[in-house]
């Protein structure tokens, strides 16, 4: 009895009130978003306030059952529970229902469960587990590799599953990863690559190969100062691309300059490795392999886009990019979402008084939408709440797991903050049309009990954990 009262006094109360004050405006704006006057009751059962208000019962008994369980088991059983997440990832494929054009969720009853969303907390805890073993560094590629591995195997499970949303929230762990020491290059190349994704839809794709050519020239021009060998690179290049274009014009009547600029930059490549070889230089190399990746990504995005994605993915990312406009398709959820929070002003329209809300003109708004509801019954000052307890949230988590006697602790709190930050950046940035609509929930606040009980077992693990934090695991 004593140590069960010990227990509950180290527990962080500053976390678990930020916790139940977002699970209850969660919950009201839930009620909000698909109130109707037939329907009036918060407690009726067969709406989905209703049954959300059974998700938020359910999830505290699963949070005070997790507070209970000796803390030396998540570390324990890391491992188990991740087989099982990924047995449950492998099942769903084969024997879920279709649903929206996903294999995604187990039926019981009148109840769907997302394995997706338990994956996320499970490949937090075996990825804590592997990091903090004994001798592991992240400097050592076999490690990183495995590392790796735990992270992305169940997020190409996910994809298999045609949910691409929720497979690009295992990206989060990267951010753990640079944490506990992955080389900051890793996350420099993950945003150099997203950028050129973007500027290769933007942009003629021959202008995107000269400015990395142009790149690599200027890193190479930092690194050696050997201005004699940049002129003659550049010159190889020009004479290798004249004259693959002359053959391509006069002997195949193909006037196809891009596809004559690609073959050069390969042909000067092996020139260049050449001159790597010979002379030994070791960043040479490196910046090679950087100019030739980079451009063959981008001609594979330009092909992948044109040649593989169907017409309403292309149609949906050129609206997310400003290409196109397409109000009353691709383009509606994004408008309605806009006009619904920019409706609200500074102070809101008040609590079930939202016009775009009452009127279902935001589709999916109690769930991949429901800061809408905020954004126009609360207004400015309503979002910069609720935005404000997020923030408070993630800092919270960051501050107690950097307080952590446990490298497994530590590691686990910086996943639950890494994949909060990510929902809430992703979620928002989709409402305002800064970020492509995949399907990502808003943690605590979106309807669905898969999304709410797995977000309370992630934080309430590292609850647990900060709770026994002067013992080592």
């Amino acid at each position: 009895m004593e140590r069960r009262v010990n227990l509950i006094a180290r527990l962080d109360f500053t976390t678990i009130v930020l916790y139940l004050a977002l699970v209850l405006l969660g919950w009201l704006n839930i009620y909000a978003a698909v109130y109707n006057d037939e329907h009036q009751s918060i407690f009726d059962f067969t709406q989905r306030y209703g049954k959300q208000m059974i998700w938020i019962v359910a999830a505290v008994f699963i949070a005070i059952t997790i507070i209970f369980v000796d803390s030396k088991a998540f570390s324990a059983f890391a491992y188990i529970i991740y087989g099982v997440a990924i047995v449950a990832l492998i099942f769903v494929m084969g024997f879920a229902r279709e649903i929206q054009g996903a294999r995604s969720w187990f039926e019981i009853g009148g109840f769907r469960i997302q394995p997706a969303e338990f994956a996320k907390f499970a490949t937090a805890l075996a990825l804590s587990k592997f990091l903090s073993g004994y001798n592991v560094h992240l400097s050592n590629n076999r490690t990183f590799a495995y590392a790796l591995a735990i992270i992305f195997i169940p997020a190409l499970l996910v994809v298999l599953q045609n949910d691409t949303g929720s497979a690009l929230v295992f990206l989060a762990f990267m951010l753990v990863m640079y944490r506990e020491g992955m080389h900051g290059i890793w996350l420099f190349l993950g945003f150099w690559f997203v950028a050129l994704f973007v500027v290769s839809l933007l942009v003629q794709l021959w202008a995107v190969m000269l400015v990395i050519s142009l790149l690599s020239i200027g890193l190479f021009a930092i690194y050696s100062r050997k201005w004699n060998w940049i002129a003659g690179s550049v010159a190889i290049a020009l004479i290798f691309w004249g004259i693959i274009q002359l053959v391509l014009v006069y002997f195949y009547q193909i006037n196809k300059p891009l596809l004559a600029l690609v073959l050069a930059f390969f042909l000067s490549g092996v020139v260049y490795l050449y001159w790597i070889y010979r002379f030994k230089i070791a960043y040479a190399m490196l910046i090679l392999i950087f100019q030739m990746s980079s451009i063959v990504f981008v001609y594979a995005v330009d092909y992948a886009f044109f040649n593989i994605l169907e017409q309403h993915q292309q149609t949906r990312i050129n609206v997310l990019l400003g290409i196109e406009e397409d109000a009353m398709g691709a383009g509606y959820n994004i408008r309605q979402s806009l006009i619904a929070i920019g409706s609200g002003g500074v102070y809101g329209k008040g609590f079930l008084q939202g016009t775009q809300t009452k009127y279902n003109f935001v589709p999916e708004q109690s769930t991949d939408f429901i800061f809408c509801t905020v954004g126009e019954e609360w207004g400015f000052l309503g979002s910069i709440t609720v935005l404000g307890l997020f923030l408070f949230l993630i800092l919270r988590i960051i501050y107690l797991a950097e307080n952590q006697k446990s490298a497994f602790s530590r590691i686990f709190g910086y996943s639950v903050a890494a994949i909060i930050f990510f929902h809430l950046t992703i979620n928002i940035g989709m409402t305002i049309g800064l970020a492509p609509v995949i399907g990502i929930p808003l943690p605590f606040f979106s309807y669905g009990g898969s999304s709410l009980w797995a977000f309370t077992i992630l934080l309430f693990i590292f609850i647990r954990l900060d709770a026994s934090r002067w013992e080592l695991l």
